[in-house]
């Protein structure tokens, strides 16, 4: 009985398993396409509920913001603000900050469907995607918080001021103009940029697009300038610190407009309430605005220091891989370290491919890519503000690329990867300089000042050098490893060909350990009949470095001496070779006069005045490399060295071009050319912006400009080396055909 009890028990339990498995299976079955765990019919009845079967029960989704509507800020009677046309002209060929630029875009949105508005009037409902924010007037006291009064009443006196007024403050304003409508339109475009602002804060839309204008990011607290006459943006920001003290303390504002928003700079110079972060066209200063406010040294004052950072480009052409390598570098570490409540974007478009003015390629998936990386900031409450643009077709694509990413979609993969040297030089002075004030920028290792930026390239600051106090201190208490690499260019010189030093007596009384070995010479140098001459910047060094201290990896690390292939080369031939090293700085307190443009000069010139016009020699080439072959050009063009200088080659990769000015005779700009060969990298600005009809070519007064298909002076060197020789040799036996003749 036992025994049949367990076989029962047994069938019955493999029965019920099997029971169990096939209602499982059959579970599966019904369930395919249902990932949400629902039942077929979709929904869950009574019935089961009430049974047990239900596990988790039906909540609503915990989502703050894929819930919530992206805003849109528009109105048409922000179109009212134009230009007074005075000639048929001015209405075939409309002014750049031209009314139809927030149509443009607003077109486009419907176009694609981001909004339903059959007839582009501006209606409140727009549709599934969108939520329109209504556009106010800013009110006087909102205005006053970045504006003097002086200001705003000049603005309002626009509305009753004659037409010949207007013209007249047309006229006299710094880029701007006015009609009846400008008040009006001011106060939408800065009330509207403050109500984007507000839903965002509040959370009645996850972000915003504020289709404003006219722009606000140049106008002064005094004064309008540059198309903008309220700053809309510092506006908003004061006023959403204000109102909204618990859940907004910190602001980030990131401009990418191509100009530098100098009117919100200045609105947040001391308030660290507020980081600004521009990137921007700037040429030295010489870029609209026209000032030094845009420089990667204006950081800030008072409590606001650190809180303001400039990138600017040295010059147009910069693409979506400069602007990514500076958000990747830079704009981003910095943010995440600020950690702002609220992300504004001062969003021109007049660095869009195709913008005349703004000269560079910036391409909606580059826009779209820069949106959402910030759209990761201030746990997505970013609020996107029109400032510039001004081709229609591209302010348009920009915008709608700008929106789609705010919706949600996935930003656009930009064609263009590798960032452009210039990018590169900038982001590392930008880095130098603010590393003092964010963590996220400085290696481990302090002990020496990093702020001081690299300035080799910009013949302006390097003849007026301008130097901090402080960086220069630093730097003299510390040994140069230019200095150990020229000491040990000398030995290896003099052991392998015996060069000797020739004495420099320096009517400075410069002392500085950077100037020994600077001029070294073959041993024979007196007796030569020909000499080549070669000057050039301190060799280069290759190195690995440690992202943690930021400390070289000597065992890996290797010297780039670009010059020392022409004097082999020399040597080689028998003839007597001189090799000058300028120094870029000096090691010690002499580093505060010291300039290596002017010391380059004044040490070829004493080199010629008190060597060889002593020396039997007949047959001289000059080479030049770098900032130091400044000091070719100006003893070809401040001695009479044409009976004896055979060929000028010089080999520049950012350094800028320099004329030839002679103090002796208009001719002698037909004779460098004529004997002269001068290198560029391929990407030198002297050649303009490439594959586009800005492309020029360098004037006679330059010499023979040659464009090398490299970048890097090594490369451009290797690359055109048996060239050069050639050219050298060929200038040689020339004179000495004619001589035997």
């Amino acid at each position: 009985m036992e025994i049949l009890k367990e076989e029962a028990t047994e069938s019955n339990g493999k029965r019920k398993l099997e029971e169990e498995s096939d209602a499982l299976q059959l579970s599966k079955q019904e369930g395919e396409g249902h990932l949400s765990g629902l039942p077929p019919s979709g929904k869950w009845d009574d019935n089961q509920i009430v049974n047990g079967s239900v596990i988790v029960p039906v909540v609503e989704p915990k989502l703050r913001y894929i819930t919530l509507k992206t805003g849109l800020c528009y109105d048409v009677r922000m179109r009212y603000h134009a230009k007074i046309f005075t000639s048929y002209f001015e209405y075939i060929d409309p002014h750049p900050e031209d009314p139809r630029r927030i149509y443009r875009i607003y077109k486009i949105l419907a176009e694609n469907g981001l909004i339903t508005d059959p007839t582009l009037s501006g209606i409140d409902q727009i549709g599934d995607y969108m939520l329109k924010i209504p556009v106010r007037e800013a009110t006087a006291e909102e205005i006053l918080l970045v504006h003097s009064e002086e200001h705003l009443k000049f603005i309002e006196s626009t509305s009753s001021m004659s037409r010949e007024r207007l013209l007249e403050e047309t006229e006299k304003g710094d880029s701007v103009y006015f009609n009846h409508d400008s008040l009006l339109s001011a106060k939408l475009s800065c009330g509207g940029a403050i109500e984007a602002c507000k839903a965002v804060v509040e959370g009645r839309v996850k972000n915003a697009l504020a289709v404003v204008r006219p722009p606000g990011h140049h106008a002064e607290p005094d004064s309008p300038g540059g198309f903008c006459l309220f700053s809309n943006v510092a506006v908003a920001a004061k006023n959403i610190l204000r109102n909204y003290p618990e859940s907004v303390r910190k602001i980030v504002v990131l401009d990418w407009d191509v100009h530098h928003g100098n009117g919100t700079q200045k609105a947040f110079w001391e308030d660290p309430r507020v980081l600004y972060i521009s990137l921007h066209r700037y040429e030295q200063g010489k870029y609209y605005p026209g000032t030094k406010a845009g420089g990667a040294d204006q950081c800030g004052e008072n409590e606001g220091l650190g809180k303001n950072i400039n990138i600017p480009w040295p010059v147009g052409g910069m693409n979506d891989a400069d602007y990514l390598y500076a958000f990747r570098k830079v704009v981003m570490p910095v943010c995440r370290e600020y950690a702002p409540d609220l992300l504004i974007i001062s969003s021109g478009f007049d660095a869009a491919e195709g913008d005349i003015i703004g000269g560079c390629h910036i391409s909606p998936a580059g826009y779209s890519q820069m949106t959402h990386m910030l759209k990761s900031l201030a746990r997505g409450n970013v609020c996107v503000v029109l400032e510039g643009g001004y081709n229609l077709d591209s302010i348009a694509n920009s915008a709608l690329s700008v929106t789609k990413v705010l919706l949600g979609e996935s930003p656009e993969e930009p064609k263009v990867t590798v960032p452009s040297a210039h990018a590169i030089e900038v982001i590392d002075d930008v880095i130098k300089i603010q590393s003092q004030y964010w963590k996220t920028l400085q290696p481990a290792y302090t002990g020496i000042c990093f702020t001081n930026p690299s300035i080799m390239g910009n013949y302006s600051l390097l003849v007026n050098p301008a130097t901090e106090k402080k960086v220069l201190s630093d730097l003299a208490v510390n040994p140069r490893l230019c200095d150990a690499v020229r000491n040990s260019q000398a030995q290896y010189l003099s052991s392998k060909f015996g060069f000797i030093n020739l004495p420099v007596v320096s009517g400075k009384g410069l002392t500085s350990p950077s100037l020994d070995n600077q001029v070294l010479s073959t041993k024979d140098i007196f007796q030569a009949n020909t000499i080549i001459i070669v000057i050039h910047d301190p060799s280069d060094v290759w190195a690995r470095q440690d992202p943690r201290s930021g400390l070289l990896d000597l065992s890996g690390s290797m010297i780039v001496d670009t010059s020392s292939k022409f004097v082999e080369w020399a040597v080689n031939l028998k003839y007597g070779v001189i090799d000058i090293n300028v120094p870029l700085t000096l090691t010690g307190k002499d580093d505060e006069t010291y300039n290596n443009v002017t010391a380059s000069q004044e040490l070829l010139l004493y080199i010629w005045d008190n060597y060889i016009q002593y020396f039997p020699v007949t047959k001289i080439a000059l080479v030049g490399f770098g900032d130091a072959y400044n000091g070719v050009i100006h003893l070809c063009g401040h001695r009479e060295v044409r009976s004896i200088v055979k060929a000028s080659i010089n080999f520049l990769d950012r350094t800028p071009l320099r004329a030839i000015v002679s103090s002796i005779d208009e001719s002698v700009t037909d004779w460098f050319y004529k004997n002269s060969l001068v290198f560029t990298s391929t990407r030198h600005p002297c050649w303009g912006e490439q594959g586009t009809s800005e492309m020029k070519r360098p004037r006679k007064k330059y010499g023979r400009v040659l464009k090398a298909d490299i970048d890097g002076l090594p490369n451009i060197v290797d690359e055109r080396f048996e060239e050069t020789t050639d050219f050298i040799l060929d200038s040689i036996e020339e004179y000495e055909d004619e001589s035997s003749n």
